[in-house]
């Protein structure tokens, strides 16, 4: 227990929340027995990669949190950071001469989550930062990424079409795409809020 509260401590999960949670009747189009498989950790297994494309909103953060708690209770070294942390975290690792215990940081765990790429635009010394990170993982480990951006435009994402192919061809090689699609969860909220706001006044 207290080696799993040490992992979970590492992990730097953003949210409480579980597989168990996530709403599959939320027609984001998510296959229930895929992710089943997924939380088996078989994917870690083979080092396989997990990407997940989908507006915000749809859920990519909850079942990438969700995955990285399975890995980490099966007893798997996990980490979870956005894309825009990694980008500031290997900027400061680059002026401060702390480049190579950076990359080796994040070449350590088993499952490494970068959630939000493409909610923010990376400089290009984030995009390089980035490419690095996936490229040392490649064949090793197992990075799930969440984007709300399309693959074709991770060229604009990243500001260089010859690092956004490359980063792909090592992403894609061995890997499980989620394609989520659906009203943000928030969207849906705001709207039953709404209606019952306006049915309570009705009665009124």
């Amino acid at each position: 227990a207290r080696r799993l509260a040490g992992r979970l401590r590492f992990a730097c999960l953003p949210t409480p929340a579980t597989l168990e949670d996530f709403d599959y009747d939320a027609g984001s189009g998510v296959d229930r027995h895929l992710i089943e498989d997924l939380a088996t950790g078989r994917y870690l297994e083979s080092a396989t990669n997990i990407l997940m494309i989908g507006p915000p909103g749809v859920g990519k953060t909850h079942l990438a949190v969700g995955l990285a708690r399975k890995a980490a209770e099966s007893g798997y070294r996990t980490y979870v950071t956005t894309a825009a942390d990694l980008a500031a975290r290997c900027h400061r690792a680059a002026i401060e001469g702390r480049w190579a215990t950076t990359m080796r940081f994040y070449a350590g765990p088993t499952c490494l989550v970068i959630d939000e790429l493409g909610y923010l635009p990376l400089p290009a010394e984030g995009a390089s930062a980035l490419f690095q990170v996936i490229a040392t993982r490649y064949t090793k480990s197992s990075t799930i990424l969440t984007t709300n951006r399309p693959i074709t435009s991770w060229g604009e994402v990243l500001g260089d079409t010859t690092v956004a192919a490359a980063l792909l061809d090592r992403l894609l090689h061995r890997s499980v795409v989620l394609d989520i699609g659906g009203d943000s969860y928030r969207l849906r909220d705001h709207h039953a809020r709404t209606h019952a706001l306006r049915a309570a006044a009705n009665h009124v």
